[in-house]
């Protein structure tokens, strides 16, 4: 909710707003780019020191893809991701434009 949302959610709260920009490109990047999250590659060296074979792939490929998406491909859900982030981008820059055509008068 918080991705779908948050540029209007933190629109009067400056350190959230930074906060959920930060979130947001690295959401696209790690989705376009082979980069892992680092809190999967946590997940996964702490199920190996505990003797739990560690999953492949995402934490949400690995717990949720079947049961919340279970017939759309991944490809889909890629953009579908993408597309949420970068029309909150979109917001964020629409409203700092706004601000600074209103500084301005």
């Amino acid at each position: 909710m918080e991705v779908i949302f948050g540029a209007l959610l933190t629109r009067s709260r400056p350190i959230l707003r930074w906060l959920h920009i930060a979130s947001l490109v690295w959401g696209i990047l790690t989705e376009l780019l082979p980069w892992p999250c680092p809190l999967t590659l946590l997940e996964n060296w702490l199920e190996g020191k505990a003797g739990v074979q560690p999953y492949q792939g995402g934490f949400l490929l690995h717990y949720l893809d079947k049961l919340v998406y279970p017939d759309i491909s991944a490809t889909v859900l890629t953009g579908a991701g993408v597309l949420v982030c970068v029309l909150n981008l979109g917001l964020y820059g629409r409203w700092m434009w706004i601000d600074q055509l209103r500084s301005r008068q």
